[in-house]
């Protein structure tokens, strides 16, 4: 099947789509250092680096598809959408359509007539309503306007946990197929997959370190930062210490949530991995971490790039250049649909 990939990042999400006869051809990404890491991992496929809203960017998007294709992906940022019930009129943008990336989804599904097409994003896109042709309309209402009567749309927020992917991530999964054809939702697997089970076999590493396995080094830290955490017992947070908590320079307390300065736990999928996961004071951030005979707890550090690969169902050769960025992969790992879940859905189309 011939695809393209719409708002793709580093097509993160795509990475097993050979595997399901998905071959993407074009893609089209906002920013330029994410869709160079796109290129350099897939360089069989078109990348086309713009705004989407751009008519030059649009055009050449279409004209790199050659006319219909079979597959369409699309994970429109939110920007631009209004929660309905809020004062409509205060939201300029709520006024205005060109401002919905959406609408540039049902541009290119009425240009290219792809039989499949899957959008993806945060649960909270069923929620937002646009301001569409006359009426605020969610986004399933906008698609069943418009295609009700040719795709069988459906929609469901699925968690990645369920599907054999290490970490725990809630997506909001629209998929149409053609009537006629078939796709089936994954089935729902009943052993989840650990920490332990995924990067229980790597070896510590403290802040700073670097071991000789590819990606799998530490970031170095704040020396409190690291005392706190060293404190920290695996599935705790900082804030939970009687003596090691997180404080200013004059021994006050830093005011914050449990969910910061506070390590994984081993025998759980991962939580769900941000776009922040390089900074300990983020959300769950840290390495779960061993009990060492002092009593302290090693790996006082944020998960390795490594680590977050196979945490996201990366797998741990993963084709990038040597050189890339580590904030990049960590950005764009946190942004990301992991690509096992992905797999699982694609699996379900009856391509016959």
């Amino acid at each position: 099947m011939k695809g393209i990939s719409l708002f793709a990042s580093a097509g993160i999400g795509e990475t097993f789509f050979e595997e399901c006869g998905v071959d993407i051809i074009v893609a089209n990404e906002l920013i330029e250092k994410r869709a160079n890491l796109y290129k350099a991992i897939s360089p069989k496929t078109k990348v086309i680096c713009g705004d989407i809203t751009n008519k030059e960017i649009f055009n050449s998007i279409i004209e790199s598809a050659g006319g219909k294709i079979d597959f369409l992906l699309a994970s429109p940022p939110c920007q631009g959408m209004s929660i309905a019930g809020k004062n409509r009129c205060e939201d300029t943008m709520a006024n205005d359509e060109r401002n919905y990336l959406i609408t540039y989804v049902i541009k290119a599904i009425n240009k290219l007539s792809p039989s499949y097409i899957l959008i993806e994003n945060v649960p909270s896109l069923f929620k937002l309503k646009l301001n569409y042709k006359g009426d605020f309309r969610t986004v399933l209402e906008i698609l069943e306007y418009e295609y009700g009567d040719k795709y069988l749309i459906e929609h469901k927020i699925l968690d990645s946990s369920d599907y054999g992917v290490p970490q725990t991530r809630l997506r909001a999964i629209i998929k149409m197929n053609i009537y006629g054809t078939k796709w089936d939702w994954p089935a729902i697997e009943p052993n989840k997959k650990t920490v332990r089970d995924a990067i229980g076999h790597l070896p510590s590493l403290e802040s700073g370190e670097k071991s000789n396995i590819k990606w799998h080094f530490a970031r170095k830290h704040n020396t409190n930062h690291i005392t706190w955490m060293k404190n920290t017992p695996t599935g705790k947070s900082a804030f939970s210490n009687e003596v090691y908590f997180p404080q200013k320079e004059d021994g006050t307390r830093i005011k914050g949530y449990e969910s910061s300065y506070r390590r994984i736990k081993w025998d759980e999928p991962a939580p769900t991995i941000t776009i922040r996961n390089d900074a300990i004071s983020s959300q769950r951030n840290v390495h779960p971490g061993r009990l060492l005979p002092n009593g302290l707890y090693s790996d006082a550090r944020v998960l390795t790039p490594l680590e977050l690969m196979i945490l996201n169902s990366l797998p741990e050769d993963w084709n990038i250049p040597d050189d890339t960025p580590e904030i990049l992969i960590r950005q764009c790992i946190g942004e990301s649909i992991p690509p096992l879940m992905l797999k699982k859905i694609i699996r379900g189309i009856h391509n016959e």
